[in-house]
């Protein structure tokens, strides 16, 4: 599968992911400008952006980016050669591994965008879907029946525009799937009835907007989706709400015994197991020459 599709692929499912790309390869290396890759949650390369040594230095990068959710120009250099200074927006690792070539690699991270469910058909839910697709979120849709009561999973933010129909289950079962931002559509005195039916704690309380949306004196179905839209990107940008995000396998640093780096294991890290012991390696090299040493061939 080529790059591009398995881009679409993982931004179709909601996988984190990081994609790099070789901008400059100066030699000798095994890359070259244009090769690509993509970098899963739990460390697992697909694609090529240079040699062992220099993948271990990508990935502990990547993972950065991922948790950061900030691009970041990763320029990898032989040991002793510092010509690139630190700047914004740019790292410098030097890898004592490589063969004396220098690789400059951008890393974008991908982290899905907020997924907002929406229940309802009315002209309010409709709006809000469109505006909620025009900011960038994610929209799922679905009517506020007794088919909605399952659990949202992977979900930002729920709207309830059904103006009827299980409103107070459909707040239990977002408060319990941990939902951050329940948004109810309602009139402040029939919003207030519901919330008391349920018997919310504080904490739970906090998390239901009723009348949901920035009181900005919208009236109509398309000034209201304006209203809770920027509540929304309030909410998220100033807020705190998080984007919720797929468990990953854990991820872990060993330090190579050959040549002292740092190794941030993934599937393809280079390893052996010695009297029951465990070490991991940058490349296939020190793996190797440690192994020579161990069994003294």
């Amino acid at each position: 599968m080529k790059i591009a599709e398995r881009v679409q692929q993982l931004v179709g499912s909601r996988t984190p992911f990081v994609h790099a790309t070789v901008v400059r390869a100066q030699q000798p290396t095994s890359a070259h400008a244009g090769d690509e890759a993509i970098l899963l949650q739990d460390g697992t390369i697909e694609g090529f952006v240079g040699g062992q040594c220099a993948q271990n230095s990508v990935r502990k990068a990547a993972l950065g980016a991922l948790q950061s959710n900030e691009s970041v120009l990763l320029r990898v250099l032989p040991d002793g050669d510092l010509q690139f200074p630190e700047a914004p927006g740019a790292a410098v690792v030097v890898n004592p591994c490589l063969s004396g070539g220098a690789l400059e690699i951008f890393l974008e991270p991908q982290n899905p965008a907020p997924l907002v469910r929406i229940c309802g058909a009315t002209p309010i839910a409709d709006a809000l879907a469109e505006m909620c697709e025009l900011v960038g979120f994610g929209v799922q849709r679905s009517v506020a029946d007794a088919d909605s009561l399952d659990s949202p999973t992977d979900t930002t933010a729920m709207v309830i525009a059904s103006h009827g129909g299980p409103e107070a289950e459909l707040i239990r079962v977002a408060l319990d799937a941990g939902v951050g931002y329940v948004g109810l559509v309602a009139s402040r005195i029939r919003g207030a009835s519901i919330l008391d039916e349920l018997g919310l704690t504080d904490a739970e309380r906090a998390r239901v907007r009723t009348p949901v949306g920035l009181p900005i004196g919208a009236k109509t179905s398309a000034e209201i989706a304006v209203s809770i839209v920027a509540e929304l990107i309030q909410a998220i940008r100033k807020g705190g709400l998080a984007v919720p995000v797929r468990s990953a396998s854990v991820v872990f640093e060993a330090v190579d015994p050959v040549c002292g780096m740092a190794v941030t294991v993934g599937a393809d890290t280079p390893h052996l197991i010695i009297d029951d012991v465990d070490y991991w390696f940058c490349g296939a090299g020190c793996r190797t020459s440690f192994a020579a040493t161990k069994t003294g061939s």
